[in-house]
């Protein structure tokens, strides 16, 4: 009894300095992702107060801060967050970092679809045109899948070259059939993604992307699972599958909402994930609310970007988007090429 007596105390102390440990563990992954809330309150509480309008001004602006800036900020946070996570789940897919909606054409097919829909049922409903846009979406990024596992790529930076080509092909048949029909002014304002026009009762759409981002968190040791490749998850036993149109349907609900209510959010899909893994690593479910802030951080600090810079008008969001992506996309080629080649 004595014996048991002493070991517990010589082991207690042990125990202790490990659940202290832990607690330090604990505490230092816990106050960056504090700060980092905190920074995305700020850009928040940015995107509330800028704009032409003032709405401090006691005759209507409380009415306008309602009407459009809050719905255009939730649209903010709702795009930023679901279009960072789609482009995280099919880099998991495709295991390859230099893939994302925009660039596989999965932007192009949902934008085909939503132009079929106003072709073929001009008084469609929203509901309508995102199924459809949706549908045509995943069975876009199934072709593209596809392709990738009938064809042997020596190099992964061919895959968003091949991507981007696939992409443009797709959207020059959109492009014709919306000369054919007149509508091509009206595909030019789908695809250039902008939040001038959100207000109350149109964003509303967008709150469906969170069951998405709800399913990655879910799932998400499925999705690392299946990213390390078709072998090794089928000997763990997961069903590899299933998990991969798990993945290209969620990536199709969010592409396909956020096109019909925004239009194209380009690179940012490609930008986030890539930032969040440079500097955390390749850990899916610690790096899910990081990715999910760091796509709220770009599109928000974007939208403020193309308020201001041209006062009292506004540029495309797509466009300012499209600049920086572009950039870090080189950027990013031109760094894998130098580590391929060392």
């Amino acid at each position: 009894m004595h014996t048991q007596a002493r070991r517990v105390t010589r082991t207690d102390p042990l125990g202790a300095a490990a659940r202290t440990r832990s607690a330090a563990r604990t505490k230092t992954r816990a106050w960056p992702l504090a700060l980092a809330i905190l920074l995305t309150l700020g850009l928040i509480a940015a995107s509330l107060l800028v704009g032409v309008a003032d709405i401090t001004d006691t005759s209507g602006g409380a009415e306008f801060l309602f009407i459009t800036r809050i719905p255009r900020t939730i649209a903010l946070v709702l795009a930023g967050a679901s279009m960072a996570m789609a482009g995280l789940v099919m880099q998991l897919m495709t295991q390859n970092r230099f893939v994302e909606p925009t660039t596989v054409g999965t932007t192009e097919w949902a934008g085909l679809g939503l132009l079929l829909c106003y072709i073929l049922f001009p008084v469609s409903s929203v509901f309508v045109k995102m199924l459809i846009a949706i549908v045509f979406a995943f069975l876009g990024t199934l072709v593209f899948f596809a392709f990738l596992r009938r064809v042997t790529l020596k190099s992964s930076l061919i895959v968003p070259i091949v991507g981007i080509m696939f992409g443009a092909v797709i959207s020059s048949i959109t492009t014709f059939l919306a000369l054919q029909f007149d509508l091509l002014q009206v595909l030019g304002g789908w695809f250039m993604g902008s939040f001038t026009h959100i207000e109350i009762g149109r964003y509303e759409p967008l709150w469906v992307v969170l069951i998405a981002a709800v399913a990655v968190v879910v799932v998400a040791d499925r999705f690392t699972v299946a990213g390390l490749g078709k072998d090794i998850a089928t000997t763990v036993g997961l069903n590899y599958e299933r998990v991969v149109l798990l993945g290209v349907g969620l990536v199709a609900l969010v592409t396909g909402v956020v096109t019909v209510v925004i239009g194209s959010l380009p690179f940012l899909g490609l930008i986030v994930p890539n930032l969040v893994s440079m500097i955390r690593g390749d850990n899916l479910r610690s790096n899910i609310p990081w990715v999910f802030l760091t796509g709220i951080w770009v599109v928000t600090v974007c939208d403020l970007i193309s308020r201001t810079v041209i006062m009292p008008f506004e540029v495309p969001i797509s466009l300012v988007l499209g600049i920086i992506g572009a950039a870090v996309f080189i950027f990013m080629l031109l760094r894998a090429r130098r580590t391929s080649a060392h």
